[in-house]
């Protein structure tokens, strides 16, 4: 009886290797989405993770801090302790009328990302629909957006924001929500910082539009008579996700930024309401004195969170740039 052995190099590998073969193979043939290559891209980059810590720390400090001091205490007035250095029992020292600056900077960081976080909201808004209409319809509905976006980037957003304030600033009273109480300032702030900052995003929606529109599917939609609403919604508009995601997050940065100039000019958030920007409007009359506590801690939350906001957006540019190969 012949036996047949097998050639040493035909040895049957091991079932380990196989599967791990397989598994390999199968993630190949299936690929890698978008959205988790592009997460993976921003796990990678230090600078990106450095900004979502800082930004995670802020928001943790308004939020836990609001949980431990009340709202009350931020307006506590008491003019024995005016302008007083931090302690211990003050860490970050007193205003002019005694106020504890720790306390208002944790209630006025929150109304400063309140009104970043809804400003962009209305940028996106205005953004996004003007960049869709223009880019999809083309033609005079085109000519007329970008025009009048153009004769807005061409005044400065600031000068606009000033003579908006300065406008509107009386024209809404004083509410209250959830038994605080909100100047009228807030909305208008809100309302001129979104309308105000919408010119860019639209541009850059409106050229993704543009090579997105000339693409197979979308013919083929236009051919199965699906209405033009449907397919910039369904089918367009996810293609802009990427930019808008970017451009949302740096827009954050430029509402605080823009939020605080206008309260270092006067034209800001008033009274009782308080945020980064108007405590350093505040402290401003104090700066020849020495009391340099008074400014320096909005002052510092504003560039960490200016700082953190802004890695955050180059990391998130970089994860959700098609032509990175990392």
């Amino acid at each position: 009886m012949t036996t047949i052995t097998r050639p040493e190099g035909d040895a049957q590998p091991p079932a380990t290797s196989v599967k791990a073969l397989d598994r390999q193979m199968e993630r190949s043939v299936i690929g890698e989405s978008n959205l988790k290559r592009s997460l993976r891209r921003l796990r990678k980059h230090r600078m990106a993770v450095v900004g979502a810590v800082i930004l995670v720390l802020i928001i943790l400090y308004v939020l836990i801090g609001s949980l431990i001091f009340p709202e009350s205490s931020s307006n506590f007035l008491d003019t024995s302790k005016r302008l007083m250095a931090p302690d211990a029992a003050h860490p970050f020292g007193t205003d002019q009328v005694g106020r504890d600056i720790f306390i208002r900077t944790i209630y006025g960081g929150q109304i400063s990302l309140f009104i970043a976080v809804t400003a962009v909201a209305v940028q996106l808004a205005i953004g996004v629909t003007a960049g869709l209409l223009a880019g999809y319809f083309g033609g005079l509905v085109d000519t007329i957006i970008m025009r009048f976006a153009e004769a807005m980037l061409s005044i400065p957003q600031i000068f606009l924001a000033l003579i908006a304030v300065r406008i509107f600033a009386n024209a809404i009273p004083d509410f209250k929500i959830g038994g605080r109480e909100f100047s009228n300032t807030l909305v208008v702030m809100i309302i001129v910082l979104g309308a105000t900052s919408w010119m860019r995003l639209s541009r850059i929606v409106r050229s993704v539009v543009l090579s997105v529109k000339e693409q197979e599917y979308i013919t083929a939609a236009r051919s199965l008579g699906l209405p033009p609403r449907r397919i910039l919604l369904r089918h367009v508009l996810p293609n802009c996700v990427a930019p808008i995601i970017v451009s949302a997050t740096l827009g954050v940065a430029s509402a605080i930024l823009l939020e605080a100039y206008l309260s270092f000019l006067g034209l800001g958030v008033r009274p009782p309401t308080a945020t980064w920007g108007s405590i350093i409007s505040e402290a401003k009359e104090f700066l020849a004195q020495g009391n340099w506590w008074y400014w320096f801690f909005p002052a510092v939350f504003i560039v960490l969170t200016v700082l953190g906001i802004n890695f955050l957006g180059d990391g998130l540019r970089d994860a959700f740039d098609p032509k990175s190969l990392k």
